[in-house]
């Protein structure tokens, strides 16, 4: 039944997301889609914080114009900005060294790695990082592809057949590689977090076979990367 309902629920809510994305491209107001759809502003202002919006005839005079339009404008004038500061940001990092890498990698250890089992972890929502501390693991920990284990941590709104094929085309990793997936049946969760995390969270997990260096002592090394990088500062 939690199968079913994951599933009916998961589909229903991606056919809601699709029909209001559409509503708003056609120019439709926040509390218009709200009225037709029942989704709430703030689940819709979440998806739509980066979408450029032109509000259209019927939205405009609804509000009498003013503030509708001035808030469009404020919104796409944003977008812009946001979109400029990036190619900005994106030009400044320039080319990553092999020992940026390191220090990089490092840095994201820092602060989602474990630190108190010896063996070294990372937990992380963002695909971006789980790549990163992939590629990591292998380029400066000198750690294989059978070395590197993960496991998904999911919701009762994911799909887990859809979240375990996004997180292997992340990680370029075969379906061996991740353990039996972890969901939360919890029934007090928000449900203002339904939707947030569609694919969960990836928790990755370094199998050493038996090799201490791939295990403990690798553990160990990581701690010192960090003290002597932290001492320095």
């Amino acid at each position: 039944m939690n199968k079913l309902y994951m599933f009916v629920y998961t589909s229903h809510m991606n056919q809601l997301r699709a029909e209001a994305e559409r509503l708003r491209d056609l120019g439709y107001s926040y509390n218009m889609i709200t009225e037709v759809l029942g989704i709430a502003r703030s689940t819709m202002s979440y998806w739509f914080k980066d979408r450029p919006f032109a509000p259209n005839y019927e939205a405009l005079e609804r509000i009498k114009y003013g503030p509708l339009k001035s808030g469009a404008l404020k919104h796409n004038r944003k977008v812009e900005e946001i979109a400029r500061m990036r190619e900005v940001g994106i030009s400044e990092v320039g080319d990553l060294t092999p020992r940026d890498i390191w220090m990089l990698g490092l840095g994201l250890y820092i602060g989602e790695g474990a630190k108190t089992v010896e063996t070294v972890r990372v937990a992380n929502s963002n695909p971006a990082v789980i790549r990163a501390m992939v590629r990591w693991l292998k380029e400066t920990c000198g750690l294989e592809d059978n070395n590197i284990r993960l496991r998904i941590h999911l919701y009762p709104d994911c799909n887990e057949e859809e979240a375990l094929q996004y997180w292997r085309t992340v990680t370029g990793l075969p379906s061996s590689n991740f353990k039996k997936t972890s969901i939360d049946t919890r029934q007090n969760k928000r449900r203002s977090m339904h939707g947030k995390l569609p694919y969960g969270t990836a928790h990755i997990y370094v199998a050493a076979w038996g090799d201490p260096n791939k295990g403990a002592r690798l553990f160990r090394r990581v701690n010192g990367w960090m003290a002597g990088a932290l001492e320095q500062l």
